[in-house]
């Protein structure tokens, strides 16, 4: 008997034609093969490729709800048993912003990867050959085609697998991806006066009467100009060494500050009024004009104020561009700004947010921990979203599953732009391993900022050192995932090494210790600095989860105590760990470091003062290499936080320089039995992994 031959034609209705295009085009790389606009009242798309012999169609008709999938068990299973094919469609979808979801039948996570459209209809890519493998073929040259339309990648050899730039498979060539951020050679005529000024705050509110600017003169050896001679000025006018300059408005040229900085200053604060200016949605463009006392040479700098219309509905959130801090209001605060420091989780769809129990966030909150990243959205989770607003339980919006599809971006701000609790936008989530293309995290971010210019946006860089700044300009916030225990630094799951030009071991060039975490927020800081940028508010993200061949185990409690500390002696302002369900233990100690961190007199230092200052510490034995020790000071009081970021206890005294303290007011966290002696606090024995603060009066 002759086979019979047709075209297969699968088709759907759906609500919203333009909301899959994105997932199947995208995504699976299918093409449009045809469409009709408002036949008889429907509209349609036929998607698929020429040469295949199928094609879904998806269509609407005005006035009937299609609704959603019925079950999760709906699916679309394409079978890819070339293992180099199955992970390039994985890879191409997770690129274009779908995440994978947990199969209904577990037998499909057993042998592939399963994705979920925006009807809720799942996709499965299976690693495998199809019961039938002449029914097989034709979907398999199919999808072999669809995945073969990449999206747009950054770096080199695009269609080879990479993470940061480089290969991490057997079988691929190392080389060097590129794209590090380097120290520049010191000016020959330096060094020189960097000028730079930022408004004290991201963004003013049309309430308030005053706002400030923050300008820096400071030495640079890469950026500015030489300051010329102070022969040539007077000496007696006590002017000789100070940078005049007046800040402008570029629209009419009006003077909002006049004043001088003395040359190598940096954190200089003005004031300025308010009423002068009319409250908008956007951004007020400000230049600054600067100049010794002889007149030349000329330093002009430029930035720009968010004066913003008074928010009746929902919070505001600002950054204080002095010190990267965060601060909040709703109503719950009685709409007055209060310092914020996030500590919590992000949080799992399945086996959390997913079961629909408030009573499951309320217990995350009764740990201590006050805010979360949810991974899930209003369409899905609008009962704890409200939940959330009610307990006053801040969190971070997920956009990171289509950050690149800016129809997507709009919908999800609309939904969540005047909640009570959203403190701010997670715009992106690893471009830089992802290799994204450059602008996609900053026009997601300009069109967030369109649409909420009230919240920052928060971007996660996974990559030690592949575009930093162009991947950076994406986010308000920069938040680093450094996830350094349990793993094999050296060799991968992938078989092959792991260094700066080859392979993926789940920390890009970490050396798998407790010191991986400061390392990675110095050398961003290191960044900005040699690439003459105003430095963005940080954030750690710590590692409280194993697995994925990457991860033997969890960190134990000391172990996560340390990585926080050490992150906020190095200047994180947020603390928003992967991933909730966290073991108990790792739970309780986050909420019960939160509940210090977070909340005053703590969080007074670290939001409310300056940035961290490096605390001199030594030891009388060995082992002083490890101690790391941070300071700041509010009014006539400071604040020290010591650390052993080593796995042994360091005998012989312990001493860590605080100048001018005269006594220690209090001990909000930790154990050490510190005493002050001669301006230092010193023990006789720092334990192993402790981690302590103490409060000192200060003359």
């Amino acid at each position: 008997m002759a086979l019979a031959t047709a075209h297969l034609r699968i088709a759907r209705p759906t609500n919203n034609l333009d909301a899959l295009l994105p997932f199947y085009c995208n995504g699976l790389g299918f093409e449009m093969l045809g469409s009709f606009p408002e036949h008889e009242g429907f509209s349609g798309i036929m998607l698929g490729h020429k040469s295949a012999g199928y094609h879904l169609e998806f269509t609407q008709k005005s006035g009937h709800d299609a609704g959603r999938a019925p079950t999760q068990d709906n699916l679309l299973v394409f079978y890819l048993p070339d293992g180099a094919s199955f992970a390039q469609a994985v890879t191409q979808m997770e690129q274009q912003g779908f995440a994978v979801v947990r199969s209904f039948n577990p037998y499909w996570d057993r042998c592939g990867k399963s994705f979920e459209d925006p009807d809720g209809y799942r996709v499965v890519l299976a690693n495998m050959t199809s019961p039938n493998s002449d029914v097989c073929l034709i979907l398999l040259t199919a999808v072999a085609a669809a995945v073969g339309v990449k999206g747009q990648q950054t770096g080199y050899h695009v269609d080879w697998p990479r993470w940061c730039g480089k290969v991490y498979q057997d079988g691929y060539p190392s080389f060097d991806p590129g794209g590090q951020t380097l120290a520049p050679s010191p000016a020959a005529n330096g060094p020189l006066v960097h000028v730079q000024f930022q408004p004290r705050y991201s963004l003013y509110l049309e309430s308030e009467k005053h706002g400030e600017v923050v300008v820096n003169a400071a030495l640079s050896p890469y950026h500015g100009k030489p300051w010329p001679s102070t022969n040539t000025t007077s000496s007696t006018s006590g002017r000789a060494n100070n940078l005049i300059f007046s800040i402008n408005l570029v629209e009419d040229d009006a003077i909002l500050v006049q004043n001088t900085v003395a040359i190598n200053s940096t954190g200089n604060v003005f004031r300025f009024d308010l009423s002068r200016l009319k409250p908008s949605l956007e951004p007020i463009k400000l230049v600054l004009y600067g100049a010794p006392e002889g007149g030349r040479p000329t330093w002009t700098a430029t930035s720009s104020l968010f004066f913003l219309p008074e928010k009746t509905n929902g919070s505001v959130t600002r950054i204080d561009n002095f010190n990267g801090g965060l601060f909040f209001r709703n109503a719950a605060s009685g709409h007055r700004f209060q310092p914020l420091l996030p500590h919590g989780f992000y949080a799992s769809y399945d086996g959390f947010l997913g079961n629909n129990s408030t009573s499951e966030i309320q217990h995350y909150a009764d740990l201590g921990l006050n805010s979360m990243t949810p991974l899930t959205i209003y369409r899905d989770s609008a009962p704890a979203f409200a939940y959330m607003d009610k307990i006053n339980l801040k969190f971070m919006y997920n956009l990171r599953e289509g950050y690149k599809n800016l129809t997507y971006v709009r919908e999800q701000v609309l939904a969540a732009k005047d909640a009570e609790a959203i403190y701010s936008y997670w715009g992106t989530d690893e471009p830089d391993g992802w290799q994204d293309p450059f602008d996609a995290p900053s026009l997601a971010r300009d069109l967030i900022r369109q649409l909420d210019p009230y919240h920052p946006v928060a971007i996660t860089l996974n990559c030690q050192n592949y575009h930093f700044a162009e991947y950076s300009a994406g986010g308000d916030i920069i938040m680093e995932d450094v996830y350094p225990i349990g793993i094999n630094s050296t060799w991968s799951k992938w078989h092959t090494a792991c260094n700066a030009t080859l392979g993926d071991c789940g920390c890009d060039n970490c050396q798998g210790n407790l010191q991986d975490v400061p390392n990675r927020l110095d050398d961003y800081a290191a960044y900005e600095s040699w690439l003459g940028l105003w430095p963005k508010t940080k954030a750690h993200n710590p590692q409280s989860f194993h697995g994925e061949d990457y991860w033997l185990r969890d960190p134990s409690v000391d172990e996560e105590l340390v990585m926080n500390a050490l992150a906020l002696n190095h200047g994180a302002q947020a603390l928003v760990s992967w991933v909730w369900p966290a073991s108990a233990p790792l739970g309780a100690a986050h909420g019960a470091m939160a509940k210090v961190v977070a909340a005053s007199p703590v969080v007074d230092f670290l939001v409310g003062g300056d940035r961290p200052h490096p605390a001199a510490a030594e030891s009388a034995g060995s082992g002083a290499g490890v101690i790391d020790a941070a300071y700041w000071v509010v009014g006539k009081k400071m604040l020290v936080s010591v650390v052993n970021g080593g796995y042994v206890d360091i005998s012989g005294t312990v001493a860590v320089a605080v100048p001018n303290a005269i006594g220690i007011a209090s001990t909000p966290w930790g154990d050490v039995g510190w005493r002050l002696q001669d301006s230092k606090l010193t023990v006789p024995v720092l334990p192993a992994l402790a981690t302590s603060m103490v409060i000192l009066e200060l003359r």
